[in-house]
């Protein structure tokens, strides 16, 4: 089976991808992920399609405002869903997949897959698409709204209309008119653990929870540290902090938090600028503390008495299936509904939207971790059994008949 992966945005949205495109082509199919530049993510060894862009870049010069996002539309947004919308379209008809699995900005890939006459699968990322009562969309609101709750699904479907030019231009790279309306996904996968969100009973039967798709370890057994950041790791106990790509407020106000939070629980702290939400003065710098532009998480989570990050839910499943517990900092979309599910779980204390972080707030929440630690634990246990991007996989596999 040929199978085109099909993903935009920074390293959280990219990452599942790789690893379910190692996993399929360590099962024998024939993969081709077609991705944006500079994701940070390892492409070793995959059949790579760059998408022509760089998310990374834009979010270096904007931040993750959405406010910036819209008052930039024109001049930066669109030019980079363009070179989404339109070069996915070309990796489809260049490559003839027999299936397109797809995250949701690549919002061509359902006109690519029925030019094609394939099946197409969306990726669901976060629960933002597939509506259920028993909790609000994903980044729209964090309280339950009761009967209300399939309501705030529907704003994912207006991204299509802010982009009908760049689908138009994606349809005739395919030869097609642009649809009034495309096929709907044969499948739906949503990489996310059964331990961290249960699968609401209103779902359809297409709608496939599969578990987090890893493709590192989580023991520690991954990558190779770098020897500084390992020496830091085996010198006792310590507090990790990274918030990816969250560039956004004031990220020396930022780092001062983190610093004076865990000092005052005597504390070490591993911070991970990314791309540049914490920023450490030089004068705060000490033997009990490391700053570094990232780290894997795999190798480093394990041995943290607790992550603070931004709750994108790349690194709450990472966390969670270090057996770690994190303590959420959101900052936009989707990560304020996952502090708000952690706690609600009893995996993580109550959450610090971003623009309140203050070392007395996060130093209440430091103190209150360790009361999740056991919850954390079982749930690590149960990830430790799941195979997402093997489920995954299988997934794909009953939409293509395989040939004898």
């Amino acid at each position: 089976m040929r199978i085109l992966l099909v993903s935009a945005g920074s390293r959280g949205d990219v990452e599942p991808f790789t690893a379910l495109a190692r996993r399929a082509a360590t099962s024998g199919h024939e993969v081709r992920l077609a991705v944006p530049d500079r994701s940070g993510v390892d492409l070793t060894g995959l059949d790579v399609r760059s998408l022509g862009v760089d998310f990374t870049a834009m979010i270096e010069s904007q931040g993750v405002s959405p406010i910036a996002a819209m008052r930039n539309l024109r001049e930066v947004v669109r030019p980079v869903m363009r070179g989404v919308l339109v070069g996915a379209a070309e990796a489809a008809r260049e490559y003839r997949p027999d299936v397109i699995a797809w995250h949701p900005k690549v919002l061509s890939a359902p006109i690519a897959a029925d030019a094609l006459g394939i099946p197409h699968v969306l990726v669901e990322m976060v629960p933002a698409m597939t509506p259920t009562r028993e909790f609000p969309a994903a980044g729209t609101v964090t309280r339950s709204l009761g009967p209300l709750n399939p309501l705030t699904y529907r704003a994912a479907s207006a991204a299509a209309g802010m982009f009908r030019r760049e689908l138009d231009e994606a349809a005739a790279v395919l030869g097609v008119p642009r649809p009034r309306r495309s096929s709907a996904p044969a499948a739906t996968l949503m990489p996310i653990s059964p331990a961290i969100l249960p699968r609401p009973a209103d779902w359809p039967a297409s709608v496939r929870l599969t578990g987090a798709w890893r493709s590192g370890a989580t023991d520690g057994a991954g990558p190779a540290l770098d020897p500084g950041v390992e020496a830091f790791v085996r010198g006792g106990p310590f507090l990790y902090a990274g918030f990816g790509s969250m560039a956004a407020g004031d990220p020396v106000a930022r780092g001062r938090a983190l610093v004076d939070a865990a000092r005052s629980h005597r504390l070490r702290l591993l911070v991970a600028t990314g791309l540049g939400g914490i920023a450490i003065p030089d004068e705060l710098r000490g033997d009990d503390l490391l700053v570094t532009r990232s780290v894997d998480h795999g190798a480093v989570l394990p041995h943290a008495v607790a992550a603070i990050h931004h709750g994108g839910i790349g690194t709450v499943q990472a966390a969670t299936a270090a057996g770690t517990v994190s303590i959420v900092v959101p900052f936009i979309a989707d990560q304020p509904f996952w502090g708000a599910r952690l706690l609600e779980a009893g995996l993580a204390p109550a959450a610090i939207p971003q623009r309140r972080l203050t070392a007395t707030r996060l130093g209440e929440a430091i103190a209150a971790a360790p009361r999740c630690s056991a919850a954390v634990g079982e749930a690590a246990e149960r990830m430790a059994h799941e195979d997402g991007a093997g489920e995954a996989v299988r997934a794909l596999e009953e939409l293509v008949p395989q040939p004898a």
